[in-house]
């Protein structure tokens, strides 16, 4: 990748954690981003969609990620919003207990035929490992070393119908409380990056299992997208043609609080 490239994604990553800064600090200018109906939220919107547009035309479907050295992983992957469904979620719980055994992902929506796979033989489907950044929209980056099956081969299995324009991350995990009942956390991506060459389903970080705190049992790497897009704790791919009957409509759980959607880096 080009010295353009790299210029380009740290510039983006600047711009998003300077946003996001504005907006979980609780500033009041930033309060259209929680309204649905809002003209200025709605004006960032359509220009989030032109960003999409143009970044799809000058990067291409296959640019890869930068991968790195194994020497350049200086830290453990630090770990981010949810760290352990187990406290509020029965089910993750009692697959954790059994140190995932049990435990099955599962495809289905616009499919031919749904599948299920466990733990075990998504370990045994061929793997791609890569050394690749994560950046998150509130600033920092973590260099790691990510094991796990290419996510495109799975879908095969399943053979999207041609409706299907989208796959939805759904997650053992939620968000929010407080003032407002928690959400289960969910994202999204398009076929572009589904079927990416470095989109896996992970399950392996530096050369151990995944840690609980990093997404256990599998979390979705989209390599070259903000790190809200990298969906821990997966139990079901969903295959659909829009987001419009699907919790807030917008693709993801920040999607849903003012986030872009693309997210690409």
């Amino acid at each position: 990748m080009g010295k353009l490239m790299l210029d380009r994604r740290r510039l983006l990553g600047l711009g998003a954690a300077s946003a996001s800064s504005l907006i979980l600090g609780g500033c009041s200018e930033f309060d259209f981003l929680g309204k649905r109906d809002d003209p200025v939220r709605d004006f960032l919107e359509r220009a989030n969609e032109l960003t999409y547009a143009a970044q799809r035309a000058l990067i291409g479907d296959r640019v890869l990620a930068r991968e790195y050295a194994e020497s350049e992983i200086r830290q453990g992957q630090r770990p981010n919003g949810s760290t352990d469904p187990s406290r509020t979620n029965p089910e993750y719980t009692f697959l954790r207990n059994g140190n995932f055994a049990l435990y099955k992902l599962r495809i289905a929506g616009l499919v031919e035929q749904e599948k299920e796979f466990t733990l075990a033989e998504l370990r045994n489907m061929a793997s791609r490992t890569q050394i690749t950044r994560h950046d998150c929209v509130e600033g920092w980056s973590c260099i790691a070393k990510w094991t796990g099956t290419p996510l495109g081969p799975v879908l095969d299995q399943a053979k999207l119908k041609p409706a299907a324009r989208f796959l939805v991350f759904h997650c053992y995990d939620s968000m929010g409380g407080g003032l407002t009942a928690a959400e289960p956390y969910y994202e999204s991506c398009d076929l572009i990056d589904a079927y990416h060459p470095q989109t896996i389903l992970a399950y392996g970080l530096n050369d151990e299992a995944l840690p609980v705190a990093n997404g256990a049992p599998i979390r979705v790497r989209i390599e070259r997208a903000l790190g809200y897009k990298q969906a821990k704790y997966l139990h079901t791919i969903e295959a659909v043609d829009s987001f419009a009957t699907i919790a807030g409509g917008k693709g993801g759980y920040w999607e849903d609080h003012g986030y872009d959607w693309y997210g690409g880096i």
